[in-house]
């Protein structure tokens, strides 16, 4: 699989995890600004949108910043994406 469509995969399981456990909160805060780029990735990368637009980078600290919880899954998932990212630019 390419990294574009890894990349793809992984933003997909982002996204589902903040829709799955965090649907309460994704109307405001910093999980509605994480949520709103990952969902902007997508979008980009599906659609054949110049990747550069792609801006989530720094969304893990973002979220540790404000809920200092360093043991979160989602930041697992999060630095996988970021990680994916950084190898196709």
């Amino acid at each position: 699989m390419d990294k574009k469509k890894q990349l793809v995969e992984q933003i997909k399981v982002v996204i589902y995890n903040l829709e799955k456990d965090y649907y309460e909160e994704l109307n405001s805060g910093i999980l509605k600004l994480i949520y709103t780029r990952y969902k902007n990735a997508l979008d980009i990368l599906e659609n054949n949108k110049d990747i550069k637009g792609i801006n989530f980078i720094g969304g893990i600290r973002a979220y540790m910043d404000s809920y200092n919880d360093f043991q979160n899954p989602l930041l697992g998932e999060m630095h996988k994406a970021e990680k994916l990212n950084e190898e196709l630019l």
